[in-house]
């Protein structure tokens, strides 16, 4: 029976709160802040709004105040961190459009999933009125007391807005039609480090807005905060500078919302945060992503100039020879292998420089690090500086994105130059500079990078010819040639030769009962190999092919004579060689290379193609067709 009177009192209840706010005489609104929802108005708030009823239930509350988002905020905030809080520095928009002078005073409504809000409205210049009216009446009457009680009325409007104003976190001022300072909120005094006695009645843009975060001058006819009270729209900014009195900027973001008096804008309320911390973070997540992205594309570069030098038919297992100059090129890799000194490599085209140089390098503590190799001859002069040093996108015509130099790429590596006669000589001051004080810039930037590089070159002319003709320099020579390393000529150490065929046979042979005899070993032990290691690999190699009958058939120019004693240094009985101009060396280099072409059907690359049977890589063939001018099976240039 309890429990029935009970259930039939909370109905009773329920249904006289329902009734309080249908027919209450005050406006009063029920608000979902959480969803910027009206979800009802009473039949007072509809007259006094100018909406029909169903009309504000689907209208959300932040339309309701169009442009005060900021203050707006603000008091719904306080209303749910307090329980109840009231203002009358909203002015929602009548039907009409006109903007309505009210005084807010909301509740906290529990629910049992969101807390609503009850919104009860006054009219204040219904208010104003009243009291006008009323003191009018008193005045006739010869009183005073009401017009003392009109003042106190707006003086607590006045303590409401200033009570406001300092609850806020963030900084709040605004400025006249004028662009001077009406009122200075306490977080603005904080963030900014003036008070506001020293700011209101002033211009603000002077004092904390005059400058870019760069430096450059921001007249104040391009700032957003004063184009609020010239074109009377809301401007919202992220990513500038407020000036500290103490003259340090702080990064801020702000809306400035013009205020309007009568239809007409009289001045503009700035609302700003201090988001110099997120700035920061933001800072170095991007100098991360940076870093990583740096990173990825040196890891590609390495892992594409690796792949590369996979290919390139050279023994990487070691040096192969037992005569007594390999042995001395083998105690001399041994001396200098721990130590970070310049390698100078000369000797002939094909004795095996690079060789030397990989076992330096894989003999020293640089071993975990790569080994880049550089072809200086297959360089294009105009692009030196960019292979060798890196770029930035657009610091020429095709650069298209960053990339990464041969020498950062080599950093706590051996950067390998072959054939370093070929730089040009106006490259060759940045190369010392490089080597001297261990930084460079990259082409099209002025940051300057520091690096870890061991270097070795190699050359097969006479670099000290080449210095006194200048064209190499002499101070670059002896920065290079601080251990000079001879690869000696495959002619001088003819103990050699089988040794090496049978390697060659062995890991290239088409058919694996294919033998070295005593014979072709004599045969190849009298040839000069004016060709030296690279040219006894290919004829081995074509032997291989054309072997019948399990017989190597190889193919040399005829030879005469005994074989010169092991070790001794041979002495042609021809004639001197005839000596070709460039013209003829170029027009000799296009011929071989175009019957390469025709010989492989215009392949180029992979097994059986152009590059493989002159036995250089594909990428300085690629190079070289492009020097030379010769189309490819279609007519067009190479790329």
């Amino acid at each position: 029976m309890d429990l029935a009177l009970r259930s039939t009192a909370e109905t009773h209840d329920a249904g006289l709160r329902a009734a309080a706010f249908e027919f209450g005489i005050e406006p009063m609104l029920l608000l979902d802040p959480h969803a910027d929802l009206i979800l009802d108005a009473n039949p007072a708030a509809c007259t006094l709004l100018g909406y029909d009823r169903a009309l504000l239930r689907q209208t959300k509350v932040s339309a309701l105040h169009s442009g005060q988002l900021p203050a707006l905020i603000v008091f719904t905030q306080a209303v749910l961190d307090k329980g109840a809080y009231w203002t009358n520095a909203l002015t929602p928009r009548h039907a009409t459009g006109q903007p309505l002078r009210l005084e807010y005073a909301g509740t906290v409504l529990p629910g049992d999933d969101r807390a609503l809000v009850l919104l009860t409205m006054s009219d204040l210049d219904a208010r104003r009125r009243r009291y006008v009216d009323a003191a009018a009446e008193d005045h006739m009457r010869g009183g005073i007391a009401t017009w003392q009680r009109v003042e106190r009325v707006f003086q607590d409007i006045e303590r409401e807005n200033q009570l406001i104003l300092r609850a806020a976190g963030e900084g709040i001022y605004g400025v006249n039609a004028e662009g001077k300072t009406t009122f200075v909120n306490p977080a603005a005094e904080r963030m900014l480090g003036w008070s506001a006695e020293e700011l209101v009645g002033k211009a603000i843009h002077p004092i904390v807005h005059h400058t870019h975060h760069d430096g450059r001058h921001y007249p104040d006819h391009d700032c957003p905060i004063y184009a609020a009270f010239r074109d009377g729209a809301v401007h919202q900014v992220d990513g500038e500078v407020f000036w500290r009195k103490d003259g340090t900027p702080v990064w801020v973001e702000y809306t400035s919302t013009p205020i309007r008096d009568r239809g007409v804008v009289v001045g503009a309320v700035i609302v700003f945060r201090d988001v110099s911390q997120r700035r920061e973070a933001d800072e170095k997540l991007h100098a991360a992503l940076a870093e990583v992205d740096r990173l990825r594309e040196r890891l590609e570069l390495e892992n594409a100039y690796l792949q590369e030098e996979i290919r390139i038919e050279t023994n990487p297992r070691g040096i192969i020879g037992q005569s007594e100059a390999i042995q001395t090129t083998l105690r001399q890799v041994k001396l200098v292998a721990p130590t970070s000194a310049a390698v100078m490599i000369t000797g002939e085209s094909g004795t095996g420089k690079e060789l030397i140089a990989r076992a330096i390098h894989e003999a020293s503590s640089r071993r975990d690090r790569p080994l880049i190799r550089v072809n200086c001859a297959a360089i294009p002069r105009e692009l030196f500086e960019s292979e060798f040093f890196g770029h930035v996108r657009g610091a020429f015509t095709g650069a298209m994105r960053d990339r990464i130099g041969r020498f950062e790429l080599a950093n706590g590596g051996t950067l390998f130059l072959d054939e370093v006669g070929e730089i040009p000589l106006e490259l060759q001051g940045k190369l010392l500079r490089v080597l001297q004080e261990g930084n460079f810039e990259r082409v099209g930037e002025e940051r300057t990078r520091a690096v870890d590089v061991r270097l070795i070159a190699a050359t097969n002319r006479d670099l000290k010819q080449e210095v006194q003709r200048g064209r190499f320099r002499e101070d670059l020579y002896f920065r290079l040639n601080v251990f000079p390393v001879e690869s000696v000529p495959l002619r001088e150490r003819r103990e050699d030769i089988p040794l090496l065929a049978q390697h060659f046979l062995t890991s290239k042979a088409l058919k694996s009962e294919l033998r070295l005899s005593e014979g072709d070993a004599r045969k190849l032990s009298r040839y000069d190999w004016p060709g030296n290691v690279r040219e006894l690999q290919n004829v081995i190699e074509r032997a291989a092919i054309l072997a019948q009958n399990g017989r190597l058939r190889i193919d040399l120019p005829d030879v005469s004579g005994a074989p010169p004693s092991s070790g001794a240094p041979h002495v042609k009985t021809d004639s001197r060689p005839a000596v070709m101009t460039a013209s003829e060396m170029r027009a000799h280099e296009r011929a071989n290379i175009e019957a390469a072409l025709a010989a492989c059907a215009g392949k180029v690359f992979g097994p059986g193609g152009a590059a493989e049977m002159l036995d250089i890589k594909p990428t300085t063939l690629a190079s070289r067709l492009k020097a030379l001018g010769i189309a490819n099976a279609r007519g067009q240039a190479w790329p």
